[in-house]
């Protein structure tokens, strides 16, 4: 009898904004490490996420939207990690929304064919599609447009197919060891998880106020007895927007961090006290120190 081989290898998730990058990773996994919102350029940051399963390991890298040339250095470092992304992997998703081709998208299509990994094409959304009947003539547009490795038709929000493209990316995975430990979910740390799960909620609730022009730092993160304790600051550029968060007598802000701690209870296990501030830092995201400060990496 043969030994049993194991495989593992890593999956670079890319796309525009806002076409389900986070909310698919999420459900490739099983649980969230990835925060999501309705509006575009919500994760800003490289995350990875670990799927272990028997003798396959997958490290997905879920990045931030590609998206144009834009002045903020914010905007800037999005793009550089997401394009670094494409580097030393062994698999390309290029998550596309339904049949609504952009520019943007062609944009990622010019990075991802420099690639040396495979491509494959997942069409997410596909049960908001009016006429499922347009998948197949669009598959096959899409074929033409570029040799994908594969095409693949999912709602990541349904779950629906999800199990056929996770059976299509084990098999695509190298034999080899495993890089990291069976019950490790991911590289980032939990009070980088804590900052973006706040972010998470302010840019849900606020997200037409307060579009992008907040950051989260945790400043106190330690266990006491039972109950974890997380102290964070909320940055912000301008006195209006400090007043829109806050909101009538605080409540926003109670609103924020009700909803985040009961988010954290559930991913740290423990009974969290959170307690949140915020703070006026003009410009920071377009401030190369300051970004780095609120652990923005170069690329």
């Amino acid at each position: 009898m043969g030994e049993d081989v194991t495989r593992c290898g890593y999956v670079a998730i890319v796309g525009r904004p806002n076409v389900g990058k986070s909310t698919l990773l999420n459900y490739l996994l099983g649980q969230k490490i990835s925060i999501t919102s309705r509006k575009p350029q919500t994760t800003r940051h490289q995350v990875m996420g670990i799927f272990t399963d028997g003798l396959d390991q997958v490290v997905f890298v879920d990045t931030p939207g590609i998206h144009r040339e834009q002045p903020r250095a914010i905007n800037r470092y999005m793009n550089r990690a997401a394009s670094s992304a494409l580097a030393d992997v062994d698999l390309i998703l290029f998550v596309v929304d339904r049949n609504r081709w952009t520019d943007e998208d062609d944009r990622v299509l010019e990075q991802v064919q420099h690639a040396a990994a495979p491509v494959a094409l997942v069409i997410n959304k596909v049960d908001l599609l009016p006429e499922q009947e347009v998948l197949l003539p669009y598959s096959a547009s899409m074929e033409e447009r570029y040799g994908f490795d594969s095409i693949v038709p999912v709602s990541a929000l349904r779950r629906a197919n999800i199990d056929v493209l996770m059976n299509y990316i084990r098999e695509r995975m190298p034999r080899g060891a495993h890089f990291f430990p069976e019950d490790q979910i991911t590289d980032r740390s939990q009070r980088f998880l804590a900052a973006e799960l706040i972010r998470e909620k302010i840019v849900r609730q606020l997200g037409d106020e307060l579009p992008y022009t907040t950051a989260v730092e945790i400043e106190s993160f330690r266990q006491e007895a039972a109950i974890l304790h997380i102290d964070a600051l909320i940055y912000v550029e301008r006195t209006g927007q400090k007043r829109i968060l806050i909101g009538d007598k605080g409540s926003r802000l109670r609103s924020i961090g009700t909803e985040a701690r009961k988010d954290m209870e559930v991913a740290f296990d423990s009974k969290v006290m959170l307690k949140l501030w915020v703070k006026i830092k003009t410009g920071w995201s377009d401030d190369d120190r300051a970004l780095r400060s609120l652990g923005f990496e170069d690329y």
